[in-house]
C-alpha cells in the first residue's frame, strides 16, 4: 500500500513536473529562436506557457503536502504541551481535508461544465477544462496525502505529525532527516 501511495504522490508528480518543465523549456526556446531568428514567433506558446506553469503548481502541491512543507500557523501548537499539540495537529489536518474537499467538488463540477460545453483557450484552441483540471488534479492529490497523513496520525499512539510525510515523525524531520 505504501508503494502505491509513494507512486501516486511522489513518483507520478516528480514525472510529470519534469515532463511539463522540459516541454516549457522546448516551447521557450522555439518561441525565442522563431522570434528572433526567423521573424516568425510562435502565437500560441506564451497562452501554453501559463497553463504548463499552473499545472507545475498544483502537482508540486502534492509533493510540497507530501514532503510536510506547507506553510502552517503554529503560534499556538508551538506554546502548548505534547497532548494539545497533537489536537491542534489533527485539527490542521482535518481543515485541510475539509478545503481539499470543498475544491476538489467544485473544481469536478466546473470542469465537467467546461467539458459540457467545449469550450477552448483563446489563442491556442486548447479544451478550456484541461487547464482547470491543474486544480481538480492538485488538490485530489493533496487530499489524498492528507488523509494518509490523518489516518496515521489518528491511528498512532506517539506525538505524530500529520504534516510529516508518511513513515516520519516530526522528531526525526527536526533533526534534519
Amino acid at each position: 500500500m505504501h508503494r502505491l501511495l509513494r507512486l501516486l504522490c511522489v513518483t507520478a508528480p516528480r514525472f510529470a513536473l519534469g515532463v511539463l518543465i522540459l516541454a516549457g523549456i522546448s516551447i521557450n526556446v522555439a518561441n525565442v529562436a522563431g522570434r528572433f531568428l526567423f521573424d516568425a514567433p510562435i502565437v500560441w506558446a506564451e497562452e501554453v506557457l501559463v497553463f504548463i506553469m499552473i499545472w507545475c503548481v498544483f502537482v508540486g502541491a502534492i509533493l510540497v503536502t507530501w514532503e510536510g512543507r506547507h506553510i502552517r500557523m503554529d503560534l499556538l501548537s508551538a506554546r502548548v504541551g505534547r497532548g494539545w499539540r497533537r489536537v491542534f495537529r489533527a485539527l490542521e489536518a482535518l481543515a485541510f481535508v475539509l478545503v481539499c474537499l470543498f475544491v476538489v467538488r467544485y473544481a469536478w463540477a466546473f470542469v465537467a461544465l467546461l467539458r459540457g460545453t467545449g469550450q477552448q483557450s483563446t489563442i491556442a484552441r486548447l479544451p478550456a477544462w484541461l487547464m482547470h483540471a491543474a486544480i481538480l488534479a492538485g488538490f485530489a492529490g493533496m487530499l489524498l496525502v492528507v488523509l494518509v497523513r490523518l489516518r496515521s496520525h489518528l491511528s498512532a499512539e506517539s506525538d505524530a505529525d500529520p504534516a510529516a510525510p508518511p513513515g516520519q515523525s516530526a522528531d526525526s524531520r527536526s533533526a534534519g532527516a
